[in-house]
């Protein structure tokens, strides 16, 4: 361990192979030793891809011993920041010097992740004054106890699964309603959905579409989604996108897809599965309750008092 280390600002387009993988195997160090992942999916993508995220390196000599990403302010959302330190190099200011310029960087306003708020997280947080401005549950259940309900299908809908290019157009309508005041999963374009149907883990058959009968309008869609053995535990599956039309609200349509996945996900013959939900959010925390999810950790969003 070490206190001499620099801060530098890289462009995502000058962030080369092998420094990606250098940052990539501290996640890696990070997720081993924390229990879990210290940034998102999409902060993940975002080290490796030409994307307008600011990307902050702590370096000590030759090694980088940390990383923080920033995306840039939206019309609806403040700039959102994730961090993480080498285990081998915390407890010297690494962390608090790397959120402190992110945070600097972002602006008025950003937040930083810290997910599964964490004790040297929630330490950081407390040495520069932050306080919490969002908090994103995780929530798991079993998939064989308690057992699932059937999957009953309202009239006037039609339930299938995904069948290629020609569902995007009204899974993007859908999903930018669904999720217009969302600052990770609004605005989605055609190639966010491209990335993730070109991933291992993407199946068609666990991507589930729910449309008014006898037409092509999709009315809400529930994408599953699989993550492989990390940080100690088994394959796991997720609920990862729940997404319902807003003019579709009330016809029961979310219980029916999510029941919809979690069906297909025992199928995988998983023993668990999780899901993200907001804190705040308090009708569909009771809805993941009644199906037998119980509280697993929780991510917070800081930012600066005031």
């Amino acid at each position: 361990m070490t206190s001499q280390f620099d801060v530098a600002h890289i462009e995502s387009a000058t962030i080369t192979t092998d420094v990606s993988e250098k940052i990539l195997a501290i996640l890696e160090r990070a997720a081993d030793q924390d229990g879990t992942a210290p940034l998102s999916e999409q902060a993940v993508k975002a080290v490796s891809s030409d994307s307008g995220v600011g990307h902050l390196v702590a370096v000590a000599g030759d090694r980088i011993v940390g990383y923080a990403g920033t995306t840039p302010r939206t019309q609806d959302n403040p700039p959102m920041a994730e961090a993480v330190v080498d285990p081998e190099f915390r407890n010297a200011g690494t962390g608090r010097k790397l959120v402190d310029r992110a945070l600097a960087d972002g602006g008025d306003g950003t937040r930083i992740w810290a997910h599964g708020n964490l004790e040297p997280a929630r330490a950081v947080a407390a040495a520069l004054e932050l306080s919490i401005a969002r908090e994103l549950l995780q929530m798991r259940r079993p998939l064989a106890e308690p057992e699932l309900p059937d999957v009953v299908v309202p009239e006037g809908i039609s339930l299938r699964t995904y069948r290629g290019h020609q569902d995007d157009d009204e899974l993007l309508r859908v999903n930018n309603a669904a999720f217009s005041w969302h600052p990770e999963q609004g605005g989605w374009t055609e190639k966010d959905i491209a990335e993730r149907r070109a991933e291992d883990w993407f199946d068609p058959a666990g991507l589930f579409l729910a449309f008014e009968e006898g037409t092509d309008t999709l009315l809400g869609f529930h994408w599953t989604k699989v993550h492989a053995a990390a940080a100690g535990e088994d394959d796991i599956g997720e609920v990862y996108v729940v997404g319902i039309d807003p003019g579709a609200q009330g016809r029961g349509l979310g219980r029916v897809l999510t029941l919809a996945g979690l069906h297909y996900l025992r199928g995988r013959e998983l023993g668990s599965v999780l899901l993200y939900v907001e804190a705040d959010n308090t009708a569909a925390v009771h809805t993941y309750t009644r199906l037998g999810f119980t509280s697993y950790h929780v991510d917070a969003a800081y930012s600066r008092k005031g």
